[in-house]
C-alpha cells in the first residue's frame, strides 16, 4: 500500500493539513456510498483538528463517528479520548446521537468491552464475524515509543489478527484498541505527528526496516499519510 510523507513548519499546519484531507475523504465518500465513516483519535494534535471540523457545512447526519481506541475510563474523564472529541467537535454540530459510536467503557471487564464494540462495528457495516470493514478515514497518532491506538511495544495486542477489536495495555492499564488489520483495511489512514520528542521514534518507524514489537506503527501498512512537523523529522524550519 502507499506511503506518503509529509513535513509541516507546526501543530496548525499539521491541523490545516489534515482538515483538506478529511475534507476530501468526506467529499469523496458522500459521492460513493452517501455517508462518512472517520475514526477519532485521542491527543493534543487531533484536537486542533476537530476545532476546524466542527465548523465544517458537512451534512452531519451522514457522518458516523468512531474512535480507535480508548482508555478504559467513563467518557467525562478527562482522559477519555470520546470526551476530548466531544467538547472539541461533536458537542458543537447537529450530528444525531446514533452516528456517535462510542467504546463501551462500563462493561465488568475489558474483553467483554472489546467483544460488544466489534458487534456494534459488525453489526453497523452489516457483516459476518471474519470480515473486516473498510472505514473511510482513519485518524491516527503516534507515541514517544511509536505506538499508535492503543498497540503498545512488546504486547499481545500487536499480534492479534482475527478480531476487529482487541484489549491493549499500558502500565498495566486495560485499553480497548482497533487491530492491526483493521486499521490497515481503512481507504486513507493519516498519521499526524508533532515535537521533537517523537523524533527518535519515528526514525525508526519510517525506515526501510525496523522491529515492529519495538514500534508498533511500523504495523500500519496501509494508505497512510503521515503529516510530520519539523522537529519530528529533525529538521529545520524553512
Amino acid at each position: 500500500m502507499a506511503r506518503q510523507v509529509e513535513i509541516w513548519n507546526d501543530r496548525a499546519e499539521i491541523a490545516s493539513r489534515a482538515l483538506l484531507l478529511c475534507q476530501l475523504a468526506y467529499n469523496d465518500a458522500i459521492a460513493k456510498s452517501d455517508r462518512f465513516t472517520i475514526v477519532a483519535a485521542g491527543g493534543s494534535t487531533p484536537r486542533v483538528l476537530y476545532e476546524l471540523l466542527k465548523n465544517k457545512d458537512w451534512d452531519w447526519s451522514k457522518v458516523h463517528v468512531f474512535w480507535g481506541d480508548e482508555r478504559y475510563v467513563p467518557v467525562t474523564d478527562p482522559q477519555s479520548n470520546e470526551g476530548m472529541t466531544r467538547n472539541a467537535w461533536l458537542d458543537h454540530i447537529t450530528i444525531p446521537a446514533a452516528n456517535i459510536h462510542g467504546i463501551p467503557t462500563n462493561a465488568n471487564d475489558p474483553s467483554a468491552a472489546a467483544l460488544q464494540y466489534e458487534q456494534h462495528i459488525q453489526d453497523f457495516f452489516e457483516i459476518e464475524t471474519g470480515i473486516f470493514p473498510q472505514f473511510d478515514l482513519v485518524l491516527l497518532g503516534m507515541g514517544d515509543d511509536g505506538h499508535t491506538a492503543s498497540l503498545f511495544p512488546h504486547t499481545p495486542a500487536l499480534k492479534v489478527n482475527d478480531r476487529l477489536v482487541t484489549v491493549g495495555e499500558k502500565d498495566g492499564q486495560p485499553r480497548i484498541t482497533m487491530t492491526v488489520p483493521l486499521i490497515n483495511k481503512a481507504k486513507e489512514i493519516i498519521f499526524m505527528i508533532e515535537g521533537i520528542a517523537k523524533a527518535k521514534a519515528l526514525k525508526a518507524v519510517l525506515a526501510p526496516s525496523g522491529d515492529v514489537n519495538q514500534y508498533p506503527s511500523r504495523l500500519i501498512t496501509g494508505n497512510t499519510i503521515w503529516l510530520c512537523d519539523r522537529t519530528a523529522m529533525n529538521k529545520k524550519k524553512a
